[in-house]
């Protein structure tokens, strides 16, 4: 008699905590609607994705393809990166951000920030389905989707930072943990905090004396302080250059920082990035590293490194940084022709989101951004899917090209998507 077959029966039970990526979930419904839209005029427009649709700088794809015949160019790479592309981390940290490193044990390589969080968290957390007694890791709230479910799927709790208009997306840390304790949890748990600025979902960013309290409160508590700078070339106007966590003394101590060439060189196919800071940190998540994946392409590395310290490759991002300003001008515009009150709600010049509130007629965000999808074609993210504290939001990527914003308010307005109607 045939064993009865059940393949789901063998799954972690950490594994099946886990909710599909909201970006996945979103273009399966943007997938099933499209056929309908297309033949009311409506082909869909899709605002939700955070990617850049400009094509990297000419000069890193010309390297790429110089370089491709190299003599051992395709043998494997060590993991922890090649000494060209950690010599052009360490000069790019110092031009940008005035923070001297050291090659040998303060960078290591990484297939995109991305993975270098989750095997960082991995690092950090000893598993158990027990949630009281879990290893915490702070997140932000709202916050990139991928820390909650990294965090779950290994057997820790992710706790919320709540980032809201009333703290200026700058919470007191203090009152986090009073919150924790308050929730049940024990504050000894805590063994990391997740930040995010500039911030993916909201682009808030933060000043400089509140990231330097926060290193000062992870040297005191003893928490590994994890600063997520993705987005951290993208800004404009007259917002101050986004610091790195590293600049403030005693970051060293306890801060690992994680940057993406993704988003400022629009290179988000290439995966690549690195990670950055505390010996420790850095040297147990490269070790953790090493025994999952090898290391990157040496020909991405050779382009990578020249576009970290070339000068087109600044001239790239302050020309792109330009575009993403006149961009957010065309939607602020056009949402305020709409009804929004944009003079009174904080509109940070960082990143290329748009984080703004639903009209007061829809019950959720997930229901505001289903009706906009399936009467106009226009593909947003709710703000539930960033967090507890998103509710009420919805996010808006305003990477593509101009005459495809303008079309956004002109169906917004011909289809009566008015804030307070």
């Amino acid at each position: 008699m045939q064993t009865e077959i059940n393949i789901k029966s063998l799954y972690s039970d950490y594994v099946k905590t886990l909710e599909t990526y909201i970006m996945f979930r979103i273009k399966q419904k943007t997938t099933e609607f499209t056929p309908g839209l297309k033949a009311k005029n409506r082909t869909p427009i899709n605002l939700s994705i955070g990617a850049p649709t400009r094509p990297p700088p000419k000069l890193v794809t010309e390297t790429l393809a110089n370089c491709l015949n190299e003599p051992g160019i395709s043998t494997y790479s060590t993991p922890k990166g090649e000494i060209f592309f950690l010599e052009a981390v360490a000069q790019r940290m110092k031009n940008r951000f005035g923070v001297e490193l050291d090659t040998k044990t303060e960078i290591f390589s990484l297939i995109g920030s991305k993975e270098g969080l989750a095997n960082m968290f991995r690092c950090l957390v000893n598993p158990t389905l027990k949630e009281k007694e879990q290893d915490i890791i702070l997140i932000p709230d709202p916050g990139y989707a991928s820390y909650q479910e990294q965090i779950k799927v290994i057997g820790g709790k992710p706790y919320p930072i709540a980032l809201t208009y009333e703290n200026n997306f700058m919470p007191c840390l203090g009152s986090v943990m009073d919150n924790l304790k308050n929730d049940g949890f024990n504050p000894e748990k805590v063994k990391a905090i997740v930040i995010n600025y500039p911030n993916n979902p909201l682009g808030a960013t933060a000043t400089r004396d509140y990231l330097k309290k926060i290193v000062d409160f992870c040297r005191q508590k003893n928490i590994l302080l994890i600063s997520d700078a993705a987005y951290a070339d993208m800004y404009f106007g007259d917002q101050e250059a986004p610091a790195s966590i590293l600049e403030f003394e005693g970051a060293k101590d306890v801060a690992i920082e994680f940057h993406s060439l993704s988003k400022p060189y629009s290179m988000t196919g290439w995966r690549l990035g690195w990670a950055c800071g505390n010996r420790d940190a850095v040297g147990i998540m490269g070790k953790m590293k090493s025994t999952v994946d090898t290391g990157l392409f040496k020909a991405l590395q050779k382009a990578a490194s020249v576009i970290l310290t070339s000068s087109e490759g600044d001239e790239y991002i302050e020309e792109s940084n330009k575009a993403f300003q006149k961009k957010q001008e065309i939607l602020l515009k056009g949402f305020k022709e709409l009804g929004w009150d944009i003079d009174n709600l904080i509109i940070p010049k960082a990143t290329f989101y748009l984080w703004l509130p639903i009209p007061p007629k829809y019950m959720t965000s997930e229901e505001f951004c289903n009706r906009l999808l399936e009467e106009s074609g226009i593909v947003v993210v709710p703000g539930s899917g960033f967090g507890e504290y998103g509710e009420g939001f919805f996010r808006i990527s305003i990477s593509p090209g101009e005459e495809a914003l303008y079309e956004v308010i002109t169906r917004m307005k011909q289809d009566g998507f008015y804030f307070d109607t």
